[in-house]
C-alpha cells in the first residue's frame, strides 16, 4: 500500500511601502515546492517599510492574504514574513577559542562554544535580534566550511548581527496574527531577495545585492559564499518622485508619471531646450517640462542613493572582493540606466537581477524577488549556511531567526 505524501501550506508575505505581496506554496515531504496562490494589494499605512497606520496596513494585508488563499483554495498554515525599515541596524562580533582536544582535532563542542561566544554581545532592551548571520569558520587563519575533525589550534568565527526596534518588528507580526495566522520566521528582505537574483558561484566570488523598493533600499554583501553584511537605507523610489515634485513644482502623482515615462538613472539629455508634455493630452493644466531637468534631478538622487549605500558598507566594501560585481533588484531597479549609475559609483560591473526561471511569468518582475526568496527560506527552513532556525518567543513574542547558527 502506497504511503500518501505529506504536504504543508506556507505563506510568504512582504509588507512593503509599495505593495503587500503574498505567495502560497505547498511543500511536500519530498522537499519540493509548488506555488499555488498569489495575492497583492497596493500598500496603505506603511512608510519606508514601517507600519504607521496599523488598521490600514492590516486591511491591505488581509485583502492580499484572502486573495491568495481564494486563488489557491487552501488555508495558510504558517507564514514567513519579510522585514525591512530604517530602524534596522547591524554590527559585527567575533570570537575565538583554543581547540580543546589533546590531539588538536576540532570537535562539534568546539564549534558550538565559539559560536555561542560570538553571539554574546548585548543589545539595548528596546531592540530585538532579527538575524545572526554567520561568516565562515577560520582554523588557524584558514577558511573552513566545516572544521569538525580537522586539526588546528585556534578556531574563530564571526557574525553579522541584525537587530531592530522591537515595537516596529512587532507591528508587522501583529498584522499577520490579526488574521489568525502564525509567523514561523522573520527574514531580512535583503537576504530573501539576495539568494533569488544571484548564484552560489557569484556569492562565492563576492557580490553586492541592492533591492531598491519604493521606500527603502535593502543591501546584502556576499563573500566566500556567505553574507558578510546586510542592512537597510531608508531611501527608495519615493524619494526620486519627491525630488521631482519639489524641483519641478508638481504633484506627487504628476512627478511619478514623469519618472516612469521619461526617467533615467544618468543624465542623457544634452539639449536643455527639449520639452516634454506633463500629461500629453492637452487638457487644462497640461504643460511642458524640461526633459533635461527631469533627468538631472533623478540622476543626482540615484547617484546619492548609491553613495549612501557605499558609505554604509564602509571598510566592508572592497572592489577587489566583488568578483561578481553588483546586482540590482526591486521595483525601482526598472528605472532606465540605473545600472550605469551604479557602475559609476561602485566601479565594478553591474547587472539587473533576474528571478529564477521556475517563477511564474507574473512573478518575473524584480519587485517579486523578496517574496519569492521567502518561499525559498520556507522550503529550506534556513539560509544557505546549513543552519536550523530557532523558533522561540522573544521580546514581544518576536521570533529570532538564527541564520548560520
Amino acid at each position: 500500500m502506497a504511503v500518501m505524501s505529506k504536504s504543508r501550506i506556507i505563506g510568504a508575505i512582504e509588507i512593503g511601502t509599495a505593495k503587500v505581496a503574498v505567495l502560497i506554496g505547498e511543500i511536500t515531504d519530498r522537499r519540493s515546492l509548488s506555488i499555488v496562490g498569489m495575492g497583492q494589494c497596493s500598500s496603505r499605512g506603511v512608510i519606508k517599510g514601517e507600519v504607521v497606520d496599523f488598521k490600514a496596513a492590516s486591511d491591505c494585508a488581509h485583502a492580499a492574504i484572502l486573495e491568495a488563499e481564494n486563488r489557491a483554495g487552501v488555508r495558510i498554515e504558517g507564514v514567513y514574513l519579510s522585514q525591512t525599515g530604517g530602524h534596522l541596524s547591524g554590527f559585527r562580533n567575533e570570537a575565538s577559542v583554543t581547540v580543546s582536544a589533546a590531539d588538536n582535532r576540532v570537535s562539534y563542542e568546539d564549534t558550538e562554544r565559539v559560536k555561542t561566544l560570538a553571539k554574546e554581545k548585548q543589545i539595548p532592551p528596546e531592540r530585538t535580534i532579527i538575524h545572526h548571520i554567520r561568516r565562515p569558520f577560520r582554523l588557524d587563519g584558514r577558511l573552513e566550511r566545516n572544521p569538525v575533525h580537522l586539526e588546528g589550534r585556534r578556531l574563530e568565527v564571526g557574525y553579522w548581527t541584525v537587530h531592530g526596534h522591537a515595537s516596529k518588528v512587532s507591528d508587522h507580526i501583529h498584522v499577520i496574527n490579526g488574521f489568525s495566522l502564525h509567523v514561523d520566521d522573520i527574514i531580512l528582505s535583503s537576504l530573501a531577495s539576495g539568494v533569488m537574483v544571484t548564484t552560489q558561484e557569484e556569492r562565492q566570488h563576492g557580490v553586492l545585492v541592492l533591492d531598491i523598493g519604493r521606500g527603502t533600499t535593502d543591501f546584502a554583501l556576499y563573500q566566500e559564499g556567505h553574507c558578510y553584511v546586510a542592512g537597510v537605507i531608508p531611501v527608495g523610489g519615493d524619494h526620486l518622485t519627491n525630488d521631482l515634485s519639489i524641483g519641478l513644482r508638481l504633484t506627487a502623482s504628476q512627478a511619478e508619471t514623469l519618472k516612469l515615462r521619461f526617467g533615467s538613472g544618468v543624465l542623457q539629455c544634452r539639449d536643455r531646450s527639449q520639452r516634454v508634455w506633463l500629461n500629453g493630452d492637452l487638457s487644462i493644466g497640461d504643460r511642458q517640462v524640461s526633459r533635461y531637468s527631469i533627468e538631472r534631478i533623478l540622476a543626482l538622487r540615484v547617484s546619492e542613493l548609491f553613495e549612501v549605500v557605499r558609505k554604509a558598507l564602509g571598510a566592508n566594501y572592497v572592489q577587489e572582493n566583488l568578483g561578481a560585481g553588483v546586482v540590482l533588484t526591486g521595483g525601482t531597479s526598472r528605472l532606465p540606466m540605473i545600472d550605469r549609475a551604479a557602475q559609476e559609483v561602485f566601479k565594478v560591473p553591474v547587472r539587473l537581477g533576474e528571478n529564477p526561471g521556475w517563477a511564474h511569468e507574473e512573478l518575473k518582475q524584480p519587485e517579486y524577488a523578496t517574496v519569492l526568496g521567502l518561499l525559498n527560506y520556507g522550503l529550506n527552513f534556513q539560509g544557505e549556511n546549513d543552519s536550523e532556525p530557532v523558533r522561540k518567543s522573544g521580546l514581544l513574542g518576536i521570533f529570532k531567526t538564527l541564520v548560520g547558527a
